[in-house]
């Protein structure tokens, strides 16, 4: 029995660290689904020669951040193949080796719903980027981690699809002010260009590279909105959020300004 809670432990801490580390990779302007791949491989210990791994030895801060992963990984993973090396063995030694299985499968279950769940994972950011703002000295070297470290807010990309909610419609459809972001830059592949300060009529095509800027959990759900009427409602619930976020500074400054 501690066999089993000591690894669902391990893991649990396993996953807790490389969220950490995708949020802070991410908080240097990495896109969200390049930040967890690089957290990952790197605390697994598997490298690839990308161009993701190349902007990140390139990037001081992000190299620094991927060596402290890898030194916890290599702990890490010894700790977890040890730990379950141990769990098997008391639980064909037990006698109550089925609710030991149960046990070990239920807690695995559980890990990995509360891994894949949108709420636990906005929750955990907004802990995660206080906590990084609050206790650590991130050294930002360049604009995108002054911006990053601004009360939540993050410069960050994300590779249009053909099913993303944003192919397809000029940014004057989209609107995205409304929701808190902006659209810095567009990164086109067909013609290879890349569109700085992109005007209201630029029309968004899959295989874009978006450069925004906004609140990290906004900017982490327009990247998983997919077209559609889903896609629709999410915007609308966004810029509700948005205008009632914007009503709040509004109270809190007259507030403040009133004598």
């Amino acid at each position: 029995m501690i066999a089993i809670t000591s690894l669902l432990v391990t893991i649990a801490l396993s996953l807790l660290v490389t969220r950490v580390a995708t949020m802070t990779l991410m908080l240097t302007g990495l896109s969200r689904e390049a930040a967890r791949f690089q957290s990952r491989s790197a605390f697994f210990g598997v490298g690839y020669t990308t161009s993701e791994a190349e902007s990140i030895v390139n990037h001081p801060v992000r190299r620094q951040i991927v060596m402290g992963l890898m030194l916890v990984g290599n702990i890490g993973v010894a700790t977890v193949v040890a730990t379950m090396m141990v769990s098997f063995i008391d639980i064909r030694t037990n006698e109550g080796w089925l609710i030991n299985l149960s046990l070990l499968g239920s807690g695995l279950l559980l890990l990995w719903l509360i891994s894949k769940s949108r709420w636990v994972e906005r929750k955990l950011n907004r802990h995660i980027a206080w906590a990084i703002k609050r206790f650590t000295r991130l050294d930002a070297r360049d604009y995108v981690a002054v911006l990053n470290l601004q009360q939540g807010y993050a410069v960050t990309e994300t590779v249009i699809t053909p099913n993303d909610w944003l192919a397809g419609k000029s940014l004057l459809e989209l609107r995205l002010p409304k929701e808190g972001v902006l659209v810095l830059g567009i990164q086109r592949t067909k013609p290879d260009c890349y569109i700085g300060a992109p005007t209201a009529k630029t029309v968004i095509l899959a295989g874009d590279t978006l450069v925004l800027y906004g609140p990290i959990d906004r900017l982490e759900e327009l990247d998983q909105r997919r077209a559609g009427h889903t896609g629709d409602e999410a915007h609308q619930e966004a810029c509700t959020e948005h205008s009632e976020m914007l009503y709040e500074q509004e109270e809190l400054i007259g507030h403040s300004e009133s004598p």
